[in-house]
């Protein structure tokens, strides 16, 4: 838009005699050059709809409206709900898994050391039990006393090696506990040194766009008054097309921070 003004303007004081067809061609240049990035903008924009619509379960035209009418990417309104370490566990779905087989692998470990103690069951006779294998072994030993009551003498040294290896099963398990959570409480402060450093940028791109439009208004007013050349207003044009692009990029990358913050942090919360 502010190409195209400037064209019209350069027009006008050909027209009245102030300008020249070289600064006339030069603006439309400028024009064309900057019309030339739209469509490639418009493709990338409707390639991310069809990835939205395919992330949701939709055929890539069935994409939600009313972001494909979004003008400018969201904002967060209030601080990030980050909680404590224990709200951080409970969101993680990674940390929520570790969890889960930790306490499976320590569960473990209690029914094996049960199972140091005689096995008694009601009814039985004196005799062996399981497989034909397994005959003349200490495992397969009972006796009954009477037809009510009966029990088995465990292979104690077995049993104890069953409630080693379950055991180390369990170390395994917490230290993949222990390498999870440290893993997320990485990606967390990652995430969040990340989305505050682009914060900062953010911020200082802003006034930057702020000074370079103030620069480039300043320069057409001094070309249509004739105190400065086409060329001076050309390079202060540039420089805010510039400045606007880096703070767009800057916008874009903020929300990309602003995901992996959420992703970091479990998402789930209400607010």
């Amino acid at each position: 838009a502010l190409q195209r003004q400037t064209l019209n303007v350069t027009q006008r004081l050909q027209r009245g005699g102030r300008g020249t067809a070289f600064d006339v061609t030069r603006a439309r240049t400028a024009v064309d050059q900057s019309e030339a990035l739209i469509p490639s903008q418009v493709a990338t924009r409707t390639a991310a709809l069809y990835r939205l619509a395919t992330l949701m379960g939709r055929t890539p035209a069935d994409y939600p409206k009313d972001v494909a009418t979004c003008a400018k990417p969201p904002a967060l309104t209030r601080p990030l709900p980050i909680g404590d370490g224990s709200a951080l566990i409970l969101r993680r779905p990674d940390i929520r898994a570790a969890e889960r087989t930790l306490a499976a692998a320590t569960a473990r470990i209690g029914v094996a050391t049960a199972n140091l103690y005689p096995q008694v069951s009601l009814g039985g006779s004196a005799g062996f039990t399981g497989p034909v294998s397994s005959l003349g072994s200490t495992n397969a030993f009972h006796l009954g006393l009477g037809p009510l009551i009966s029990w088995s003498f465990p292979n104690r040294p077995v049993i104890r090696a069953q409630i080693a290896q379950a055991g180390a099963t369990a170390d395994q398990a917490l230290a993949q506990f222990d390498s999870t959570t440290l893993e997320a409480l990485r990606q967390t402060e990652t995430a969040l040194s990340a989305y505050a450093r682009e914060g900062d940028r953010n911020a200082a791109l802003r006034r930057a766009q702020s000074s370079a439009a103030r620069a480039a208004d300043q320069a057409g007013t001094l070309y249509r008054f004739g105190r400065t050349d086409f060329l001076s207003l050309l390079t202060a044009q540039a420089a805010l097309t510039t400045a606007q692009a880096n703070l767009a990029a800057s916008d874009a990358l903020l929300v990309d921070r602003q995901v992996d913050v959420f992703k970091a942090l479990g998402g789930g919360w209400q607010t």
